[in-house]
């Protein structure tokens, strides 16, 4: 069913159970799976000033998503892995357009029920909205 699926990474502990998931239905489908992590930019700065802490979060994010694959490295399922930098949301959603990504499997946190109009602006729920593919959402 699934052959391309995207995994949104924020390095938080739901990350394991979103790709844990994610493997689980890789294997029915013989999917591969992409780590994806967004570099939120600063606005206003100037990229080229601030090259080298950019350039420490970008080294950081592949050895975390190194971490987040490797217990899953026996499966026999690709797990490639993609650091970009910009909006998150914006970027996740453009990169699932453009790999044709056929589900984004996407950690989630827990909305209360007493203020729900502030998981609102949430990149899990900007995505779910968003998304021209289907969304899982993993509390």
């Amino acid at each position: 069913m699934f052959k391309n699926i995207l995994i949104p990474v924020d390095f938080s502990d739901a990350n394991q159970k979103a790709l844990s998931i994610a493997v689980s239905l890789a294997r029915e489908s013989n999917a591969s799976i992409t780590l994806f992590h967004v570099i939120e930019t600063i606005s206003d700065a100037d990229f080229v000033e601030i090259k080298d802490f950019y350039m420490k979060l970008e080294k950081r994010a592949s050895q975390e998503m190194d971490a987040l694959a490797e217990p899953f490295a026996a499966s026999g399922i690709t797990i490639r892995q993609k650091t970009v930098y910009g909006n998150r949301a914006g970027q996740i959603l453009q990169f699932a357009l453009e790999r044709k990504v056929d589900l984004i499997v996407l950690s989630s946190r827990r909305i209360s029920l007493d203020a729900p109009v502030e998981g609102w602006g949430t990149i899990s729920h900007k995505v779910g909205i968003l998304s021209q593919c289907p969304v899982l959402l993993v509390k």
